[in-house]
């Protein structure tokens, strides 16, 4: 018997609603290196799969924003600890699809897995930032909380294959909204592995939707949904952005741009949260 086999090849899917189905369409198409050599198949998104995961989103953000502010970090933390597991794997991932060293890529995978970490952390100290108490004359207490937009779309970054795709996703999900994620067309392998591991990291289903595909037929679909909220433009060029941004407008949703860097954390998780204003009597 010949010891010579041939690879199992793997087929990445999307992540709707918890589960990993392939694109309604049938369709798939070959991701390459950053040196053109084959690296992957993965599903090629349709419209009706954005629409899919739009439903499923809304569906989950009730519960997800009913959840304690202490659960929501604890499930995120867990997130994390997947991704130390599994950073190995991460790292090849990063490295086959950016074209940088070894060592830079299990670099990017450390402060991937330290921005989850920093997101767990802040879920319950949002409204100790973010809301107060506010000075009123007469008996009252006065209270600005603050809640999620509801379901946000994210356009991921094209050349930042998972850094930026973490900070993308993680920022409203920590503040209590889900989201419908549009990966990297190029660079969608690390974002996907992320998204596997939220199958075993006590995430309910339709919090983090993940759509893989051609981003110029994905996009407009996103953007023009009556049922998102708020559409966050940073992962695509200016002039795409601004026509996305137009797109969204007709449906009266927040439209933002907001470029993720180590600096601007907290201005991302401000991006998608309303301020609720609460009155209630002093006494009886």
């Amino acid at each position: 018997m010949s010891d010579t086999r041939l690879d199992v090849r793997k087929t990445y899917k999307l992540l709707i609603n918890g589960a990993f189905p392939r694109s309604e369409s049938g369709r798939s198409y070959e991701v390459v290196t950053a040196k053109g050599a084959f690296l992957a198949n993965v599903a090629q998104g349709s419209r009706k799969d954005v629409r899919d995961a739009v439903v499923a989103a809304r569906s989950a953000q009730p519960k997800w924003w009913g959840a304690t502010a202490y659960n929501r970090g604890q499930v995120i933390y867990r997130l994390a600890e997947m991704a130390e597991s599994r950073r190995e794997e991460l790292a090849e991932h990063v490295q086959l699809s950016e074209g940088v060293s070894a060592r830079a890529a299990k670099a990017v995978v450390a402060s991937s897995i330290d921005r989850v970490v920093w997101y767990a952390g802040w879920t319950d100290k949002i409204a100790q930032v973010f809301g107060g108490t506010n000075p009123v004359a007469g008996p009252y207490f006065n209270f600005s909380i603050p809640v999620p937009s509801g379901v946000v779309g994210v356009l991921a970054d094209q050349e930042s294959s998972l850094l930026a795709f973490v900070d993308a996703v993680l920022a409203p999900m920590c503040v209590g909204n889900t989201v419908v994620a549009i990966t990297s067309e190029r660079r969608p392998t690390p974002a996907v592995l992320l998204g596997e591991m939220t199958a075993s990291s006590d995430f309910p289903g339709g919090v983090l939707n993940i759509i893989t595909g051609r981003t110029d037929e994905l996009a407009p679909t996103l953007a023009a949904h009556e049922d998102v909220d708020g559409i966050d433009l940073a992962g695509v060029a200016r002039d795409a952005a601004n026509d996305l941004a137009a797109t969204g407008a007709q449906s009266i949703k927040r439209v933002l741009r907001v470029v993720p860097t180590n600096d601007d954390s907290l201005r991302r998780l401000r991006a998608f949260i309303e301020t609720s204003t609460v009155w209630h009597t002093i006494g009886q």
